[in-house]
């Protein structure tokens, strides 16, 4: 349980405005800013280019490295691979692009998955280097976020690092065995190792359970200290700080639409 109070790899620690902003106006902030950039007209191109400078502006005020910044993007590839896709199988008109027929709808079906995509986890990996876990878990609780999902984020929290372990565990099990995935042959290994995985986090998870119910738990956590400078009321000025961001990029998404 103590795993939950060391600082998260994907937090950057520092002393910047940005981290100095409460954690319910990051969330509210982050959460606008994604909203603007999902309904940002995908034909307006200039356009994201502008919602990435804002997020850059945002990383350089934190002192958070871009280079750090854009590995964390690396979580995205599985929605890449599927963009890469759509202009071969959507229908619609075709384009000649070096000798290959492209659906022009594809391409721009591609184009939106990918920018408005690499945006939110932009968005989501800054707000994850300025904020620690249990600040966002106590941001949550102050924007009354019902109780039982905030209870199953801060098991996320506690355990998601737990079951990581597990599984390298079982990766240097295998290497030591002489084990290398090198082709679909090798995939039944991996299922096989994946399913074991399940069953010991579902078995870590009945006991986890049973442990909770023997010191008196009964659908409820005890609330989260508010007694923090993370819990307390923001000011009008935080507020206004948080909100730079979403108006900027509201903007940036109004001009799309006028311009379109």
């Amino acid at each position: 349980m103590g795993a939950g109070h060391r600082p998260h790899r994907l937090y950057v620690p520092g002393r910047s405005p940005v981290h100095a902003l409460p954690p319910h106006c990051k969330l509210v902030a982050v959460l606008a800013f994604v909203l603007v950039v999902a309904v940002t007209p995908r034909e307006a191109v200039w356009a994201f280019g502008l919602h990435g400078a804002l997020l850059a502006a945002v990383a350089r005020a934190a002192r958070v490295p871009l280079r750090r910044l854009a590995k964390r993007l690396l979580i995205e590839v599985p929605f890449v691979a599927f963009a890469l896709l759509m202009p071969f199988v959507v229908p619609g008109e075709q384009v000649d692009v070096a000798g290959a027929e492209l659906s022009v709808p594809g391409l721009w079906g591609a184009w939106n998955v990918l920018a408005k995509g690499t945006l939110g986890v932009a968005a989501a990996a800054l707000l994850a280097a300025t904020t620690e876990l249990g600040s966002l878990l106590l941001g949550l609780q102050r924007l009354r976020l019902p109780g039982l999902l905030v209870q199953i984020a801060s098991f996320m929290v506690r355990y998601g690092d737990v079951v990581a372990d597990e599984m390298r565990r079982m990766a240097v099990a295998r290497r030591s065995r002489g084990f290398e995935a090198r082709g679909v042959h090798h995939w039944g290994v991996l299922a096989r190792s994946a399913g074991a995985l399940f069953i010991r986090s579902y078995e870590r998870g009945e006991r986890v359970h049973l442990a909770m119910l023997s010191r008196g738990y009964a659908g409820e956590l005890p609330p989260i200290d508010t007694d923090t400078a993370d819990g307390a009321a923001a000011s009008r000025a935080q507020w206004s700080c948080a909100a730079a961001l979403p108006a900027a990029a509201l903007a940036v998404c109004l001009l799309g639409w006028s311009t379109r």
